[in-house]
């Protein structure tokens, strides 16, 4: 099988990389970069996840585009659900990617965090499959977290502190649902 695989960054590449060559799945990855806040933060987390990508032989597509307004205007006055637009903008970009470059199908190391929401990222994931015409391959990496977490420490890999949104990086100083 042919896969292509979002990943958000290189920490959370790791275990499922490890998981989908150990079941002979081809993969190569995919970097979505708008989503991303600041852009010194994405160019951080671009450059940790190529030197992973070199280091490990994996080939690697980085979307070279940085919509900063595209990414805010489809969240401003919809903050309650700015992960799930989210999911589906990454995802989205993924599956037609994978269907431009024939893959069989896609996936994502979203499916990797405990942080994130994983049944939403499994419906999206699948409703975009939908409505695009290629596969989402499910699989619940969220078993090897500290694995992940371990493997990464031990390369001294850049980890960051918050999803990547800007939203994010707020509530990393004062907190969920805070309007300081």
């Amino acid at each position: 099988m042919k896969l292509l695989l979002h990943i958000c960054c290189g920490p959370c590449a790791i275990y499922p990389l490890k998981v989908l060559q150990e079941q002979t799945t081809q993969v190569m990855g995919y970097y979505y970069r708008s989503n991303i806040h600041p852009y010194t933060e994405c160019l951080r987390r671009q450059q940790t996840l190529e030197t992973y990508a070199d280091t490990i032989g994996l080939q690697l597509i980085v979307d070279r585009e940085y919509d900063l307004e595209g990414h805010l205007r489809a969240t401003v006055f919809r903050e309650t659900q700015r992960c799930l637009l989210c999911y589906h903008r990454r995802l989205k970009a993924t599956a037609l990617v994978a269907k431009r470059g024939r893959f069989d199908a896609f996936s994502t190391t979203l499916l990797y965090s405990k942080f994130q929401q994983h049944d939403a990222i499994r419906a999206t994931g699948q409703a975009v499959a939908e409505e695009v015409g290629i596969p989402f391959r499910y699989h619940d990496f969220r078993v090897g977290w500290k694995e992940g977490i371990t493997a990464s420490k031990e390369m001294g890999m850049y980890r960051q502190q918050y999803c990547g949104c800007i939203y994010s990086e707020k509530e990393r100083y004062f907190g969920r649902g805070s309007r300081q």
